[in-house]
């Protein structure tokens, strides 16, 4: 296998924010501050951060606004909620640079299987972490909604993780970019990524348009994530799914309790700011989407 060089960090690097609740993102992935920014920690906290803060976008179906500033997405997460990328990826880059890691953000564009997959543009829907720790480089992201689990070293290889097998490749239509190759049962393809770093506001507009456009995918589903050393569990309307070894194994959520009580048990959801009148309006809401959503498998089928 050719081996590509690590690509070098340019000198923009994520900045420590006092304003960040260390302490309570440190509680809530049950880790102890590193006695220095060392690959050991940044594995465990990754794993942690996959297994113990859901991807979601709750808030969006909840009606309450967000926006990308870290510091916003760490105080949710310490109380106990999650986000997308904009957000996960946002917080967890901002802790690792408060704990002293060599962090840059990066324009990232999740792509599906089709024509337009190595299309050279980028259209910004994700945000990519890069950290350099001990004379490495590592890709990192625990704001996917199904992959990785651990970081993996920037350059060229396969990195097998639990049941799944990731890559990363040389990006050929971007100098110095970077292109993530999903596991063949994942929910999108690959992943591809710039490598000049951006500031977090470089995700500003595509985050107000992924939140509020009617043409959104996360606004038209409600989706959470969460994975383990053994796979993944995702909700997706009111499919509830396990991907693992075994293969997929979905089940269909008939009630509105039963729905709350995954969100609680699965995704550690327990939402004690939505009151009953806000959960019925979500179960409504979900129930619509998921409605429009079979009766258009019918039509493709007919």
């Amino acid at each position: 296998m050719t081996v590509i060089s690590p690509t070098p960090i340019p000198a923009l690097t994520v900045h420590a924010d006092p304003r960040a609740d260390v302490a309570g993102y440190l509680g809530r992935l049950g880790l102890e501050r590193p006695a220095r920014p060392d690959v050991a920690w940044l594995f465990a906290a990754h794993r942690a951060h996959r297994e113990r803060i859901p991807y979601d976008t709750l808030e969006i179906h909840l009606g309450r606004p967000t926006t990308v500033d870290p510091v916003e997405s760490i105080a949710r997460i310490v109380r106990g909620g999650g986000g997308y990328c904009f957000h996960l990826n946002g917080a967890f880059g901002t802790l690792l640079a408060c704990l002293g890691y060599e962090v840059t953000r990066h324009i990232g564009d999740v792509r599906g299987p089709g024509p337009d997959e190595d299309a050279p543009g980028l259209d910004i829907n994700h945000q990519v972490l890069v950290v350099r720790c001990e004379g490495e480089t590592w890709f990192v992201d625990p704001g996917l909604v199904d992959a990785p689990h651990e970081p993996m070293p920037l350059r060229a290889g396969v990195s097998q993780q639990g049941p799944f097998t990731y890559r990363l490749e040389p990006w050929a239509a971007r100098a110095g970019g970077w292109r993530f190759v999903h596991d063949v049962r994942g929910v999108f393809s690959s992943m591809v990524f710039a490598p000049e770093p951006v500031s977090i506001e470089a995700f500003a507009a595509a985050h107000r348009h992924l939140s509020t456009s009617p043409d959104s995918g996360f606004v038209r589903k409600l989706t959470f994530g969460r994975q383990d050393e053994r796979g993944v569990d995702m909700l997706r309307g009111r499919v509830l799914e396990r991907l693992d070894a075994a293969g997929r194994t979905p089940r269909i959520l008939d009630s509105q309790g039963e729905w709350f009580a995954v969100l609680a048990d699965v995704f550690g959801l327990r939402l004690p700011d939505v009151d009953r009148d806000a959960r019925a309006r979500l179960w409504s809401r979900v129930s619509a989407a998921h409605e429009q959503w079979v009766a258009a498998q019918t039509d493709q089928v007919a």
